[in-house]
């Protein structure tokens, strides 16, 4: 379980129903930018609007061709470090990914749909800091998969935004941007040369390499600016104006490799004080995760607040999911009436999916954390140090293997060309299911994992699939599946953990010791 504050059980807002009925925790209502476990892996989340020449920029900072970092539309890519290149797509509805080759003449896989994340490993030194992350344009992201992004960057730690001199920043950037800077999270900008180079100069000015701003011209001499920088700081004015809070951010004109080479500083420095920042935050025991623990001598009615508490979490999730389903039907009909139309549907339910995966994750998580916090402080009578926490966790999980086999856990729900739901089960199904995965969690439960299977792109992306009607209805009875499919998913989860859960306390009333 991630260390952090513990999550309250007294709040009045939490949830409805009796006082004596535990309290559930505040969950979260939507996903967004999350502090990073200090066992999270570093990383840099690269974006940017199309155009702006983005894999260029990371091209250069890697030393690679750009067409090595060429992957499918609306599809991750993560680089990292390793010593043999290799390149593998991860598609949802598989165990195991696609595998193609890492030079710049490999094809890719025939896949019925996009990989939801290509990975790419090459021997890079700068790899050895931190991972890259290139995310899709910002124009194709949307509300879903803006979501994502965030808590992407909120876990990898810095965001680089790439942006071309002839750009402006939109409206949905900005609101990007606005919901990072309040964070932990470096933000970054590369300005690269628009298509008809830096900006233009005025009349009777020139331009040098170590000016940074226009100079008033002395009589009868000329002034020497640097466009470069005069880019830079109207996009910086531009940006500061509707965001001041990234007043901070660092700027950088990246043209060529020397130039490059500043920006590749920049992140190896970020990544040296953020890493020592993360590795002080862990200490190497946590109180408590070794010994024996004592029980109360009278721990109460702990088995009844467990049942009653797990109940309604799993209820209030429910209720959660199925109004975010009811919000994602809206925005499916509204990109099939007023978007690309039929074609467009099967990106954004997908990008849908992913989102309500981390929100449904998040949720679970919180609610976990919350029932074991407060049935551990009945059974031991005083709220559990983190190390008891995990220990608990590491308990629990041990304790689902006692269930019936095809009930497990880790599962992936596949949304069918028929408008279905079907179900994988593995936990490399789960990791081909993330757009960047995690390296390790110590939560009880799995992550959920919703995406849709590559028949639904088949059915309308073909010549002749453009009825709206058509399109509408699928769309609900698919969104309604979804929304039965997790329903009994969320219940199972949660009696599982309660079972697991009632037994560890249950052996440790009876001894008198907890994790002897």
């Amino acid at each position: 379980m991630k260390q952090g504050p513990l999550p309250s059980v007294d709040s009045p807002d939490d949830m409805t129903g009796p006082p004596d009925v535990p309290r559930c925790g505040t969950l979260p209502t939507t996903v967004g930018v999350a502090g990073a476990a200090p066992e999270e892996p570093l990383g840099v989340v690269a974006v940017g609007p199309a155009g702006a020449e983005r894999r260029a920029v990371l091209a250069t900072l890697l030393g690679l061709d750009p067409v090595m970092l060429t992957v499918p539309a609306g599809s991750w890519l993560v680089v990292r470090n390793a010593k043999v290149p290799t390149r593998a797509a991860f598609v949802p509805g598989y165990r195991q990914p696609h595998s193609y080759g890492a030079d710049r003449d490999a094809a890719g896989p025939a896949l019925a749909r996009p990989p939801r994340r290509v990975e790419l490993s090459v021997p890079e030194p700068l790899l050895r800091h931190f991972t890259l992350i290139d995310v899709p344009d910002t124009a194709t992201l949307g509300v879903a998969g803006t979501r994502v992004l965030l808590e992407a960057a909120g876990r990898a730690g810095a965001l680089l935004f790439v942006i071309a001199a002839d750009q402006a920043f939109t409206a949905a950037e900005l609101n990007l941007l606005a919901e990072v800077a309040p964070t932990p999270v470096e933000v970054v900008f590369a300005v690269t040369p628009g298509t008809a180079g830096w900006a233009p100069l005025p009349d009777g000015t020139t331009t040098t390499e170590d000016a940074g701003a226009s100079v008033p011209p002395a009589e009868g001499a000329t002034a020497h600016v640097d466009a470069a920088a005069v880019t830079v700081a109207a996009h910086r004015a531009a940006l500061l104006a509707a965001v001041p809070a990234l007043a901070d951010a660092r700027w950088f004109p990246v043209d060529d490799a020397d130039a490059a080479a500043d920006l590749r500083r920049a992140l190896v420095g970020w990544s040296s004080r953020e890493g020592l920042q993360r590795s002080s935050v862990g200490p190497p025991v946590l109180p408590g995760q070794h010994g024996r623990v004592a029980v109360a001598e009278d721990p109460g009615d702990w088995s009844e607040r467990l049942d009653r508490h797990t109940r309604t979490c799993a209820q209030r999730i429910r209720q959660h999911l199925a109004l975010e389903l009811a919000n994602i039907h809206l925005r499916a009909v509204q990109e099939i009436v007023f978007g690309v139309g039929c074609a467009g549907l099967p990106d954004l339910l997908d990008r849908e999916m992913a989102a309500l995966s981390l929100l449904a994750t998040a949720q679970c998580d919180q609610a976990v954390r919350g029932i074991v916090v407060d049935v551990a402080s009945r059974v031991l009578g005083t709220p559990p140090t983190e190390g008891v926490l995990r220990r608990i966790a590491t308990a629990v999980q041990y304790g689902f293997a006692d269930h019936p086999p095809g009930q497990e856990l880790d599962k992936v729900l596949l949304i069918t060309s028929t408008a279905g739901v079907a179900e994988l089960t593995g936990t490399d199904a789960i990791d081909a299911a993330a757009s960047y995965p995690t390296a390790s969690r110590d939560e009880v439960l799995p992550p959920v994992a919703v995406a849709l299977s590559g028949g639904c792109w088949q059915q309308w992306r073909m010549p002749g699939a453009a009825d709206a009607n058509a399109a509408r209805a699928w769309s609900q009875r698919a969104v309604r599946e979804v929304e039965l499919g997790l329903s009994r998913e969320i219940s199972r989860r949660f009696e599982v953990m309660r079972l697991s859960l009632g037994a560890v306390f249950s052996d440790a009333v009876d001894h008198g010791i907890l994790l002897a």
